[in-house]
């Protein structure tokens, strides 16, 4: 195998990106020796590789403060409307390389560290991902921030700062194993604390009514500290601010309930109110009501409005007097976006500080609140819909129980008004659902509390229309618009495929960097052999470096000539990695059967994680009697917990005693990753089978590890059921890098193949019509059992415990799940899925077609940048135009 270049050494080849100076070199040494010697290695005469991260992030963090200060003053004085992006996630991944590109100093930082003997390459693997978030709607958030740096705008992020972010993944023994992501432990050299601007946040307490409103009393304080990090934008000397809020007790935390000798249980108290922003809730696409999740929704919530209500009542940069005193301009000036429900809260706490606070009516408060907030849905799965018990309001923030009630009165009023007699509507459309328990559904509450509300896909957007929100589209069509998602080109091209931005570059320039329609322009190269051969040779390249990496990683010999076929995305029933397992069984057993035959050989990988939950329960000779603590997550919350459980059973009676059961909507995807490594362990070590196919399971995915995988991908794989994914980024980031895909008709895959050509995808399967055909005719998978003898075997075999000889009956849940109670159709799409999988090998064989087809989907991933969402937004939700303005750098004096 040939040695592939290192990033570093393909980025000395490049010259479209320019030349470094040698004054800024200079510059960089001086200031990493300095601050390696002064703040770093002072007391220590060796350094560690740590020491110089830190000292060349201090050197880069360097050039951002300047502008950082310099574009908040700018924004005070041109006192422009400020986008306030809220989402409880924020999944940044490592900050330095993407900081270095987007201000222009990756190449002289490379230089500098390759003249001080160091590799640049090695320093950014040492930077921890900074994962606080769950999958594709943290990520979106992060390419958005950078999207509004890129264009200009006056934008902040506003979330959580997780002590522990997603957990590690580990792999033991073909199982999941959570280890605790501490992702602060050497520090984070991109925030700044902000103690001055700490706020305090209330919780309980009881509501009295008196002659001058609403008074919320005796309630709990947890103080909420801000960590700024600065977010830049692709060089135009903007830079914006994330603000992630850390829960503190205060100093008198429930000293007043102690005396002397409880003092120290008092102080370790502090940690309830702390724990709030302890660890990230591990939830895609799901919803928990658990008390401490809503008390983080609300936190984050509060901090952040008492936040944006200063900044608006200021004018002057670091001003803190009120100068406005009137709301009449509050939607001229702010924009709040709640990325999906988790930040709902924001509805009823402004009405809150309008109403009580500042003692606006009703109906003025209404409006102000209506016009300053807009909503983004990215689910449609009914599990995942956040719908709050009464009771937990009640006692968790009784004044928002209230001003919900009142604003769902007042709704219902206007529904009834204007549909008389109709009851059933009422009930579909109002906020509380009734039952036992009564709930809160949140969506219904972002719905009538916004002025506008989009999905992210076209189909997407659609289906919110037709079906989850039908009611209130019917009455409000002008209140919901389609935003599909996009990615930023900066990471997810230049930074982590150098070499496929080189030739780009060099056929048409560098603007596709903040303009990718430009893409288009490599139509014009589609017959271009040199172009072909360019753009081989790049996927080729990044293929062997990713083939050197995963035989480290895993001691598997990849076949850097075969398929690398690729499905990363979070373990869950719909995103149909079983219908992948399917396919890999169905292939080696074709294998099997012929092995003389040729054989596109394939390198299979997928990855993922799902969240394992946990109930403890204590039972007897009698059987279960309770159940207790419902749930916990990652290592350092499951040894909390063992702990405590291990107390609890000293205490029992010897006729009881404790176990620990997963929670069963989370068992089918333990077994999914269980089922993909068992896979793994006969196929990749059977003779018969050589390298001709391969299958790898990419323990921990995360931002750094996908910089990896994605230049490297032949084929995406993106085969949901039609009309459960929302939209997916990873499709785009896929195609953008040259990655065929094979999908069915779903989130945005239907827009990439009208860009690209669906002849230049490999789609199959139902549409979102079928399966709403099926749903009505109903679905018989044992019938496709029956029929189609390939599947047959293929079940069959995972039946027989033929991918688990020691345990033969493991996966009888996933059969058992697959034949009777398969929500998402896997067998509906199997015999479509596997001809599409033969047309995959079948123009494998043909390099420069496949090729041909690459380029055309490079070419059409354009409409699928975050620059576009995000100018989108600003123009027709937030009423804000993008800026091509360039603040002068700080070493340029100002206009």
């Amino acid at each position: 195998m040939a040695t592939p270049l290192t990033d570093s050494e393909r980025r000395k080849q490049i010259s479209v990106r320019g030349i470094a100076g040698l004054g800024d070199v200079a510059e960089i040494k001086k200031s990493f020796n300095r601050h390696l010697h002064f703040t770093l290695v002072k007391d220590r005469n060796v350094a560690t590789p740590r020491d110089y991260y830190f000292a060349l992030a201090h050197t880069v963090r360097d050039h951002l403060v300047g502008r950082w200060i310099r574009t908040q003053q700018y924004y005070y004085e041109k006192d422009p409307k400020r986008i306030h992006y809220l989402s409880l996630e924020f999944y940044m991944g490592r900050t330095l390389q993407n900081t270095m590109i987007n201000l222009g100093l990756q190449n002289a930082c490379d230089e500098a560290i390759y003249q001080l003997g160091l590799d640049l390459e090695e320093l950014e693997d040492i930077e921890e991902d900074a994962g606080l978030g769950n999958g594709g709607l943290g990520r979106l958030a992060a390419c958005f921030l950078d999207s509004m740096a890129s264009l200009g705008l006056a934008a902040y992020g506003y979330g959580i700062r997780y002590e522990f972010g997603i957990f590690n993944q580990k792999i033991s023994n073909g199982w999941q194993v959570e280890e605790a992501d501490d992702w602060l432990r050497y520090g984070n050299p991109w925030e700044k604390a902000r103690p001055e601007y700490m706020l305090p946040v209330h919780f309980y307490g009881r509501v009295e009514h008196t002659a001058k409103g609403a008074k919320w009393l005796d309630t709990q304080i947890v103080l909420a500290m801000p960590y700024d990090t600065p977010v830049p934008g692709y060089k135009n000397n903007t830079v914006n601010t994330m603000r992630l809020w850390s829960a503190k007790a205060p100093n008198d935390f429930n000293l007043q309930e102690f005396n002397v000798g409880d003092y120290i249980q008092a102080v370790l108290d502090r940690n309830l109110a702390e724990n709030i922003s302890r660890v990230l809730y591990p939830n895609d696409n799901f919803f928990e009501g658990k008390e401490l999740r809503l008390k983080q929704e609300y936190f984050v919530v509060a901090a952040t409005l008492q936040d944006i209500i200063r900044r608006f009542k200021s004018s002057k940069f670091g001003c803190r007097d009120p100068v406005r005193t009137s709301f009449e301009t509050f939607p001229e000036k702010v924009a709040i976006q709640l990325n999906d429900t988790h930040p709902a809260l924001a509805i009823p706490e402004l009405m809150r500080i309008l109403l009580d606070v500042e003692k606006l009516t009703w109906e003025k408060a209404w409006d102000v609140t209506v016009q300053t907030c807009a909503y983004t849905n990215h689910t449609v799965l009914p599990e995942a819909l956040e719908r709050w018990s009464v009771h937990m309001f009640e006692k968790l923030l009784p004044r928002h129980l209230e001003i919900i009630y009142e604003i769902n009165r007042r709704h219902l009023d206007r529904i009834s008004a204007m549909y008389p007699g109709d009851g059933d509507l009422l009930r579909r459309m109002s906020l509380i659902e009734e039952g036992d328990p009564k709930r809160i559904n949140m969506a219904h509450l972002c719905v009538v509390g916004s002025h506008a509300v989009n999905g992210v896909a076209r189909i997407h957007s659609e289906i919110v229309k037709n079906t989850v929100f039908k009611d209130f589209y019917d009455i409000e069509p002008e209140k919901f618009q389609n935003k599909t998602n996009g990615i930023t080109p900066r990471r997810w091209l230049l930074l982590c495929n150098p070499g496929l931005t080189d030739i780009i570059a060099e056929k048409i320039g560098e603007e596709f960097l903040t303009d990718l329609y430009q893409l288009k322009k490599l139509l014009n190269f589609i017959d271009d052999d040199i172009f072909i051969r360019d753009v081989a040779k790049v996927k080729q390249e990044n293929k062997l470096k990713f083939s050197v990496y995963l035989e480290g990683k895993y001691k598997v010999k990849i076949n850097p000539d075969s398929i690398f076929d690729i499905q990363v995305k979070r373990i869950h029933e719909y995103k149909r990695q079983l219908l992948n397992c399917l396919h890999i069984i169905t292939f080696y057993n074709r294998i099997k059967k012929d092995p003389n035959k040729q054989y596109v050989p394939r390198t299979v990988m997928i990855g993922g994680k799902f969240i394992q939950l946990y109930e403890a329960k204590f039972v007897n000779s009698v059987g279960l009697c309770k159940t207790f603590v419902p749930s916990c997550r990652v290592a350092f919350a499951i040894t909390i917990y063992f702990c405590i459980r291990l107390i609890i059973c000293t205490i029992l009676t010897c006729q009881k005693r404790c176990r620990i059961e997963a929670a069963p909507g989370y068992h089918m995807a333990k077994m999914i990753i269980k089922l993909i490594t068992s896979i793994a362990d006969i196929v990749n070590n059977d003779p018969v089978v050589g390298d001709r196919l391969k299958v790898i399971y990419l323990e921990n995915y995360r931002v750094s590890l996908a910089e990896k995988v994605v230049p490297a991908a032949d084929l995406s794989q993106q085969i949901s059921t039609a009309g459960t994914e929302a939209s997916g980024t990873g499709n785009m980031k896929f195609m953008l890098n040259g990655a065929l895909t094979i999908g069915t008709m779903d989130g945005a895959n239907v827009e990439m193949a009208e860009e690209a050509g669906e002849e230049n995808l490999f789609i199959f399967g139902m549409r979102v019509e079928d399966v709403e055909a099926m749903d009505k005719a109903g679905y018989n998978a044992r019938e496709y059992y029956e029929r189609i003898p390939e599947l047959k075997q293929v079940m069959d075999q995972i039946s027989s415990g033929f991918f688990s000889p020691k345990q033969p009956d493991l996966f009888k849940d996933i059969i058992n799940m697959l034949m009777n109670h398969d929500r998402f159709k896997v067998f509906a799409d199997y015999e479509a899925y596997i001809s599409s999988q033969e047309k995959v090998n079948e123009l494998y064989k043909n390099p420069k077609e496949w090729t041909k087809k690459v380029i055309k989907n490079i070419a059409g991933s354009g409409k699928f940048s975050s620059d576009r969402t995000i100018a989108e937004y600003a123009r027709e939700i937030w009423g804000v135009e993008p800026s091509d303005v360039k603040i002068p750098p700080p070493n340029e004096p100002r206009e």
